[in-house]
């Protein structure tokens, strides 16, 4: 007799276009047999995705604020309720109240994946009106869970300090970092192709979310002193227009280029043919401090080394590794200082390339891959 088909419902915010790690969840729970769905929302520039699982994207009404939090929340429990299900996977907190009515009135397991520090991010941190909205709903619902995983050990830590009497203490948060699986990128453009200059030093700051605090304003503003260099902005995220008045106020259009989110494949065409990787969150926030951004894994498999700020879990790897600077401070002046003396030292930036790639090897997204599939299995 067959095994029961079993469903799971993974359920995100954003467009389902370039969330890697969401992505591998829903490979794994593929694996374990089971028939997946993945659910978020359709933008007036969402790019088409093919994918082989099920896909569900909803059209809304607003964009952002309260009402489209509320109206997105509706539509996710109507579907959770009508819709098959053993499992749902919540992804970060806008998800988690809509996830957890459904799976307390159905009675199938509830996995809360929390990407960040949630009630942290800067976006909060600066509107405490609405930070306190977000906390009253994270700890009404945060002590209930039974299985939580986030991204890094910090995280992790600091979610048991906050909430230490969890409906199932005795299990820890789990840890599955965000290092991509090792996949064929194809063979590699030149620099001409993707329309880069071919001589110039080239850094490339990457991210889905260049918001606020992220360093990249500073990164821009630096160009203004580093005339041999090139800047590629590859992503999007709240500062981005920022960004662009910057580039025009200091006319930098022919040395900082932006380029809108890419498929992952195209996106590390440009990271392939950099030279150095940018990751320069600021510690302003609890988030940003604990945080452990997925570039910094793609620039260590780009092969190429990091400047990065001084927080613990990115800077624990770049010194772990030796595959790249640290900066005392996320400053306009500590960039260019930074960058120049790598410039002119060759040899230097030899050794922290093959560092990068020994980072790549020992960094195996295939051991975190692994330990998802534990987690989400039987």
């Amino acid at each position: 007799m067959p095994a029961p088909v079993r469903h799971a419902i993974v359920v995100v915010t954003n467009d389902l276009s370039t969330d890697n790690r969401v992505d591998r969840t829903c490979r794994v729970l593929m694996e374990l047999g089971y028939q997946v769905e993945l659910v978020g929302r359709r933008l007036r520039n969402s790019r088409a995705i093919d994918r082989p699982y099920a896909t569900k994207r909803f059209r809304l009404p607003f964009s952002k604020g309260p009402l489209f939090y509320g109206t997105y929340n509706l539509r996710l429990v109507i579907h959770l309720l009508r819709r098959p299900v053993d499992m749902i996977v919540a992804n970060d907190l806008d998800t988690l109240l809509a996830s957890w009515v459904a799976s307390t009135m159905k009675k199938v397991r509830l996995v809360y994946d929390t990407h960040e520090f949630f009630t942290e991010v800067p976006e909060l941190v600066m509107r405490p009106g609405t930070r306190r909205i977000w906390m009253l709903l994270e700890g009404f619902l945060f002590p209930r869970l039974k299985e939580v995983i986030t991204v890094n050990e910090s995280i992790a830590r600091a979610y048991e300090q906050r909430y230490p009497n969890r409906r199932s203490s005795s299990a820890s948060i789990a840890v599955v970092r965000n290092i991509p699986m090792p996949r064929d990128l194809g063979p590699l453009r030149s620099r001409v192709e993707l329309g880069m200059d071919e001589d110039a030093f080239t850094m490339i700051l990457q991210g889905s979310g260049i918001n606020v605090d992220r360093g990249a304003e500073e990164a821009v503003e630096a160009m203004c002193e580093l005339p041999d260099c090139r800047l590629i902005l590859v992503g999007g995220g709240d500062a981005w227009p920022v960004l662009d008045q910057l580039r025009t106020k200091h006319r930098l259009e022919d040395r900082v280029r932006m380029v809108d989110r890419l498929p992952y494949a195209e996106m590390m065409q440009f990271t392939r043919n950099a030279d150095l990787g940018l990751s320069l969150d600021k510690d302003t926030n609890l988030n940003y401090r604990f945080s452990l951004p997925n570039k910094l894994f793609d620039y260590f498999a780009a092969g190429i080394p990091v400047l990065s700020s001084d927080l613990p879990e990115v800077a624990g790897l770049v010194h772990r590794f030796q595959a790249g600077v640290v900066l005392p401070s996320v400053t306009c002046q500590a960039i260019v200082q930074a960058v120049r003396a790598l410039m002119k030292d060759r040899s230097r930036m030899s050794a922290l390339r093959v560092n990068a790639t020994f980072a790549a090897r020992e960094l195996d997204g295939r051991t975190e891959t692994n330990k998802l599939s534990a987690l989400l299995g039987p």
